[in-house]
């Protein structure tokens, strides 16, 4: 049976970098449940990298970064002449090459290329590629489970996906007057993938969340994954312009009594 009602369904997903991307599995996902996944990378270097991966799969080239290949992906879509029921945007990066300063040292430079590529992207793609969404299209954009804890090793990522949060309603207003196109965020917490662990100081922070999640364990890619199929999925028709949170009830867990005892019992620096 066919509840997500999503066999047949043509889903364009951004952001594969590898087999630990969130939009590696929400792919594979898909297309476990008779979607059709078409796939958007970087460069052709990355496109080269995950070919085998993604087979047999269509693959596309498109650095968010340049109008000019937004542009042109645009052309190279509406030629398949077939509309996408669905648009997967799991684009992130920020530049901690120069490492981790406090908040208010954040560059401009870098703060607003990783506003560019994070969130300016999903604003971006979805004007240039209106045209080729179902009237009934879902968008899904990948954030993040709270964008209100000052979080010292996530650097300046936290505000620009706060601003990412808030573009879905924005866009779901503004299509509203020529479609039905859905805009939502899947918002996990703490997820154990490549880039993040590129992030100076996350392997701890994903250590301590395990250790507050009630059930012990971290979220899962899989977990968030398969949220953000449903949210492309008819059957998540009445949801619009929302962050659906999936940190396995971290969030009601800060202050768990065996965590308190052991933070009084150890001698401060």
């Amino acid at each position: 049976m066919d509840f997500l009602q999503l066999e047949g369904k043509t889903i364009l997903v951004f952001g594969v970098a590898n087999r630990k991307s969130v939009a590696y599995h929400i792919g594979r996902t898909l297309t476990e449940v008779g979607a059709e996944p078409v796939y958007v990378v970087q460069d052709e270097t990355r496109r080269q990298q995950v070919a085998r991966l993604l087979a047999p799969s269509d693959i596309y080239v498109c650095d968010v970064e340049c109008e000019g290949q937004i542009q042109r992906l645009q052309e190279q879509l509406a030629a398949r002449g077939t509309p996408f029921h669905g648009l997967v945007h799991s684009l992130a990066f920020a530049d901690y090459a120069d490492g981790m300063r406090p908040f208010h040292e954040t560059g401009k430079r870098q703060f607003l290329q990783a506003v560019d590529i994070s969130c300016y992207s999903l604003i971006a793609l979805s004007n240039a590629l209106k045209e080729q969404l179902d009237p009934d299209a879902a968008v899904v954009t990948i954030s993040i489970s709270t964008t209100r804890m000052a979080s010292e090793n996530y650097g300046f990522m936290a505000p620009i996906k706060a601003a990412l949060d808030s573009s879905l309603a924005f866009l779901a207003k503004s299509f509203s007057a020529f479609s039905r196109v859905r805009f939502n965020a899947v918002a996990p917490g703490l997820l154990k993938t490549s880039a993040s662990a590129g992030i100076p100081g996350y392997v701890d922070s994903y250590l301590y969340a395990e250790q507050i999640i009630p059930r012990r364990q971290a979220v899962r890619t899989a977990e968030a994954a398969n949220a953000a199929v449903f949210l492309l999925s008819p059957r998540s028709s009445g949801i619009n312009a929302q962050s659906i949170v999936i940190d396995a009830g971290m969030s009601i867990n800060y202050f768990d009594k065996q965590l308190i005892q052991r933070a009084m019992r150890e001698p401060s620096d």
